[in-house]
């Protein structure tokens, strides 16, 4: 049996106000080709198929295109958990037509753990065995209690959610004993999961690392029960282990979401199971558009394009000018460097400039300029606030953040 695992693929997401769907189409195509190549059983996908709770008309075209083509596949069976960009009831909304595609569908913490819990069948024979855990609110594994303590939160985060894995996968266990029982041996338990896991790499401006700082609530891999016998993680953008150990792990995205990830190996996993035997093969995912960063001076920029251009390339750019002079019609004359060519500038920035502003209150800055973090940690520095009180401030901040960007506003 071969399993492809993929997550995080943020349909939708633009790129200083680039759309990227024909990104996400090729990726999409690849990915069907993917499947039919390796003739994959099973797929998983571990959560933020979209980029916001409320997804366009054309990224759900491609999420729903999608999976109509998948059926005409090797792959009789998918699993697709809910992230914390997604909106569990958006997700949720088509389930019960989606199944009978086998397509299974856990969009939130289901109502009991069972629903959690699916045996996938092939032929009339159990094939896997799949615990479906999605992105897991606070509100679903911890309540409040007054006058709790930043630490309190985390140790009942971590508690809450370690002995929602011990339950699911106790029911796989009883499952799997069933599969023994009726002359089916070794089916394999698979747990998923959208989560941060203590050790993560993170790349800046991938939109979840400035959410955890000051956070304890990562999640170490002793939490995870033995009974797994593969892990499919999402939430991290990075592909990586958890814990060292190489049957739990993050996939990563399948494009980079923004230029400090451009130069990361892309990939999906496919795991194969003979038995008992698992063997876990990553696959590179090809680039589709080119994410390029340039930094310098004049001439080093001019120099960086010029090499560009001489190869054809079709980059998105992000520049930023670091030299001393002031340079006030800087981007007339990086437009005539582009003059002749299929580049495009997605961002422009002026470190001198960006620089005067950030270190002066400015009359003419706006929020544009920042980001929330950046807005909140200023707000600490007008209030004067002690380095030793900002870091239970920060984290206590970006709960509440968090809370937003959970917020379903597909729910009723």
């Amino acid at each position: 049996m071969k399993l492809l695992h993929t997550s995080d693929w943020h349909l939708g997401r633009m790129l200083y106000r680039q759309k990227r769907y024909e990104e996400f189409t090729l990726f999409l195509d690849w990915l069907l080709d993917t499947i039919s190549e390796q003739q994959i059983d099973i797929l998983l996908i571990s959560g933020d198929i979209f980029d916001t709770t409320t997804p366009s008309n054309l990224a759900q075209s491609l999420y729903y295109n999608f999976l109509s083509r998948l059926s005409q596949t090797s792959c009789h069976s998918t699993v697709i958990i809910g992230g914390n960009h997604d909106s569990p009831t958006f997700l949720n909304a088509p389930k019960t037509l989606l199944q009978a595609f086998a397509v299974y569908v856990v969009g939130s913490k289901a109502d009991t753990a069972e629903d959690e819990v699916l045996t996938l069948y092939h032929d009339g024979k159990p094939e896997a065995i799949v615990c479906a855990v999605p992105y897991l609110r606070d509100r679903d594994i911890r309540s409040v209690e007054p006058g709790e303590s930043l630490e309190d939160k985390n140790t009942k985060l971590a508690e809450g959610m370690k002995s929602h894995y011990e339950e699911v996968c106790a029911l796989a266990v009883k499952k799997r004993e069933a599969c023994e029982m009726d002359g089916y041996p070794s089916v394999p338990i698979i747990a998923m999961g959208h989560l941060f896991a203590a050790g993560g790499q993170t790349i800046d401006g991938d939109g979840v690392r400035d959410l955890y700082v000051g956070s304890l609530s990562h999640i170490g891999s002793d939490m995870f029960p033995s009974s797994i016998d593969y892990l499919a993680l999402g939430h991290l953008h990075v592909p990586q282990l958890v814990g060292g150990f190489s049957h739990m792990r993050y996939c990563g995205s399948p494009i980079p979401m923004g230029f400090g990830e451009a130069k990361q190996d892309k990939q999906v996993v496919i795991v194969e199971f003979d038995g008992i035997e698992i063997t876990i093969k990553p696959i590179l995912v090809p680039c589709f558009q080119q994410l390029v960063s340039i930094s310098g001076s004049l001439e080093q920029i001019a120099t960086a394009i010029e090499k560009l251009k001489y190869e054809e390339s079709h980059a998105w750019l992000e520049i930023e000018y670091t030299g001393n002079d002031a340079s006030g019609n800087l981007r007339e004359q990086v437009e005539e460097l582009l003059e002749g060519s299929s580049l495009v500038v997605t961002i422009l920035k002026n470190k001198r400039t960006t620089d005067s502003v950030l270190n002066s209150m400015h009359e003419q800055e706006t929020l544009e300029d920042l980001d929330t973090s950046e807005v909140f940690k200023r707000r600490m520095d007008a209030e004067e606030i002690p380095e030793d009180e900002r870091i239970e401030l920060t984290a206590s901040y970006n709960e509440i953040v968090r809370t937003l960007e959970e917020y379903d506003r597909s729910a009723e």
